[in-house]
């Protein structure tokens, strides 16, 4: 009889614990260069509103890059996702595209994109959700820019 109850208490805890949500987050860190600057708008226009950040040389980063999955709990795995699974999709959309690359040269779809931390935010968004086997769990990329920038995104 006791037996029976804890199978019970453990079933009903198992799927009370398969209705909840729960939102996982990877952090992955990244160092990349780019230069602020928009073919749409004259060397003046860049200057003024890029500064700095418009030299010809560029500049460098090191991202801190959050990506936070929102999801129904498995009755089963006890997980939303296998996070082994997920550090492989964000090693193939962040690190083996991102790390250590000049933003502007190594990634084309920056070609005619300005490097924008937003910019690069949608970018990781975009590249998550095709190696996502269910992209709906993708709740939020984060990317801490510097110590006091920070951007969202939700796919919004």
């Amino acid at each position: 009889m006791d037996r029976k109850m804890n199978e019970e208490e453990h079933s009903n805890h198992g799927s009370k614990q398969a209705r909840r949500t729960v939102y996982l987050s990877r952090v992955e860190k990244i160092s990349a260069c780019h230069r602020l600057h928009s073919n749409h708008l004259s060397d003046e226009e860049n200057k003024k509103i890029y500064g700095k950040c418009n030299n010809p040389n560029g500049h460098g980063h090191n991202y801190t890059v959050t990506v936070t999955l929102k999801g129904k709990v498995d009755p089963v795995t006890g997980m939303v996702i296998n996070i082994t699974d997920l550090k492989e999709y964000m090693k193939k959309a962040i690190m083996d595209t991102l790390d250590h690359k000049n933003i502007d040269l190594d990634v084309s779809y920056f070609k005619d994109i300005v490097s924008t931390t937003e910019n690069v935010a949608t970018y990781i968004w975009d590249q998550m959700t095709q190696l996502l086997p269910d992209p709906s769990l993708l709740y939020e990329v984060k990317i801490h820019e510097t110590d006091k920038n920070i951007v969202f995104y939700r796919g919004e």
